[in-house]
């Protein structure tokens, strides 16, 4: 195979920190941890080896004969890797400007989407779901049929949450909270007309949320039998088909402070000869623990995600609140941004990364107080939209340009995503999209005789 030197360019941002203005603000044991060179040097190396690929454009003409000398330039236009947000406030903000400025802000750096199907918003009143656009308008629960709609045409990929959320605060009043049987005969009713208006429609599913909370606070949530978990999993089975993610999702502490039991629900799943796609792991962090380096240091997220990733299923981070309250709190918020999306986009067995509520005033009650959004209350955008703009948008992007050798090949190493190659020869310019992926194969651009 003949090579051809290949100018790579992205966007390199020196240290994580690299502002001194937004270092200055930053605790001195946070700094230490996530500054520290081994868990630096285990992120760039991770990124690299599991993040890109190696990609050959084989250039030939009309008649299938290589070209030499050939100009190539190859931009990457999209990721692999799925990077969400919730859509929860789509549509309901106060005015029209507002509305448009948050999806300009969730489109420019998201591809993946997560919509909400708690029961109780849902079909508030038996037998009447709220699927439709139309429907009675529900704060943060706009139907689920507008929300897929609108990523079809922005061709991002949907989430549900959840097929089953059985908390009682957000369940219907009609629902049977103390009958267990009874109780999964209208879960299963409820599931499959779930599966039947969306099941490809909506490429991943939270199939359960929280089953660890659950079994330790019974009295919050609906009876269910003692095999809830298998028989939710064994109807999405069932009903799903086998292209779709299925989930099993849970909280911070649950994954990352007690993994035994995150790691015990999964296998007991995973040995019952039940199909789990995922892994979803919660990071809502609350207060000034995080940002103060005394929770969840880089070494612990790296363990647990070494741990359970060797269970089998793809890791997804589910859902992310990072407060930005206080002085100098959207610039720690910012900080913890860069480290974290860094640590789990280099993790190997993970899949997508997920921010909770995009804007602040948009999340539930009174976690508003944190002011974990990325853009204000405004829309615009904070210090922590901007840094994983930079990470999304320029620095995990590749750009290649080059010459294609004698056997007519282009080479290059970049991101996995889709690309537009562009291929220059004397008194011709043609445009093609291929896409880099770990199982790619050498690229064949044939330009048109004319």
């Amino acid at each position: 195979m003949s090579r051809q030197p290949v100018a790579i360019f992205t966007t390199i941002l020196v240290g994580l920190f690299a502002a001194g203005s937004v270092r200055a603000g930053i605790p001195a044991e946070f700094r230490k941890l996530w500054d520290d060179p081994a868990v630096t040097a285990r992120i760039e190396q991770d990124t690299e080896r599991y993040r890109k690929a190696d990609a050959v454009i084989h250039v030939v003409d009309a008649q299938g004969q290589p070209i030499r000398d050939a100009r190539v330039r190859a931009e990457q236009q999209t990721h692999e890797f799925l990077f969400g947000c919730n859509l929860f406030v789509l549509g309901q903000l106060d005015t029209p400007e507002l509305n448009a400025k948050y999806e300009k802000a969730f489109t420019r750096i998201f591809n993946f989407a997560t919509l909400p199907f708690y029961w109780g918003d849902l079909e508030p009143e038996q037998g009447k779901p709220r699927f439709a656009d139309g429907s009675s308008t529900i704060w943060r629960r706009p139907p689920p049929d507008l929300l897929l709609q609108w990523c079809k045409a922005h061709d991002v990929t949907a989430k549900g949450h959840a097929l089953l959320y059985a908390k009682n605060m957000f369940m219907p009043e009609w629902t049977v909270r103390d009958d267990p049987i009874a109780f999964m005969e209208q879960a299963r009713k409820h599931m499959a007309e779930l599966a039947e208006r969306y099941g490809r429609e909506i490429a991943v599913w939270d199939v359960i949320n929280e089953e660890i909370p659950r079994v330790a606070n019974l009295h919050e949530w609906h009876a269910v039998p003692d095999d809830y978990s298998l028989q939710c999993f064994r109807e999405a089975n069932r009903l799903f088909p086998n292209d779709v993610k299925l989930l099993i999702n849970d909280g911070a502490s649950q994954t990352h402070v007690t993994t035994d039991l995150c790691e015990a629900n999964v296998k007991k799943l995973l040995d019952a000869g039940l199909r789990v796609d995922g892994i979803g792991i919660q990071f809502h962090t609350y207060g000034s623990s995080f940002v103060n380096g005394k929770v969840y240091p880089p070494e612990q997220l790296l363990s647990t995600y070494d741990r359970l990733g060797q269970l089998g299923p793809m890791l997804y981070i589910t859902e992310i609140t990072i407060p930005g309250t206080g002085e100098g709190g959207p610039e720690q918020q910012a900080a913890a941004v860069a480290n974290l999306y860094r640590l789990w986009f280099s993790t190997p067995k993970m899949a997508g990364v997920t921010w909770w509520n995009l804007g602040d005033g948009t999340a539930y009650g009174n976690e508003n107080n944190a002011l974990g959004g990325l853009v204000d209350k405004n829309m615009d955008a904070k210090p922590a939209y901007e840094a994983l703009d930079r990470l999304i948008n320029h620095e995990w992007k590749t750009n290649a340009k080059g010459a294609t050798g004698t056997g007519g090949n282009f080479t290059f190493r970049g991101f996995k995503g889709g690309y537009r190659v562009t291929v220059e020869v004397p008194g011709k310019t043609q445009t093609f999209t291929i896409d880099v992926t770990d199982k790619m194969q050498p690229c064949k651009l044939e330009l048109d005789a004319r």
